[in-house]
């Protein structure tokens, strides 16, 4: 499953939610910085850091650990 970070330098939520997927075992994701980027920034804002799949589900901050394993496994379970 394709993971997507959206994040902002020097956000210690975001930092925060890196810590979770590595603790969760969430696999490989890509990270992208949504400050220079109007189009992202508009869409994303102050909702960062938003976890995106590439089924187009979104998973925005606060989660822990749980909340994003059950999360992933829904995803899978509808196809992702």
């Amino acid at each position: 499953m394709a993971l997507t970070l959206y994040q902002r330098d020097d956000c210690h939520l975001c930092d925060q939610a890196i810590e979770v997927l590595a603790q969760a075992r969430a696999g490989d994701f890509l990270s992208i910085f949504i400050d220079e980027d109007a189009a992202l920034e508009a869409v994303y804002g102050a909702r960062v850091p938003v976890l995106r799949d590439a089924q187009g589900r979104e998973l925005a901050w606060p989660f822990d650990g749980p909340l994003l394993r059950a999360w992933l496994e829904q995803g899978r379970d509808q196809g992702g």
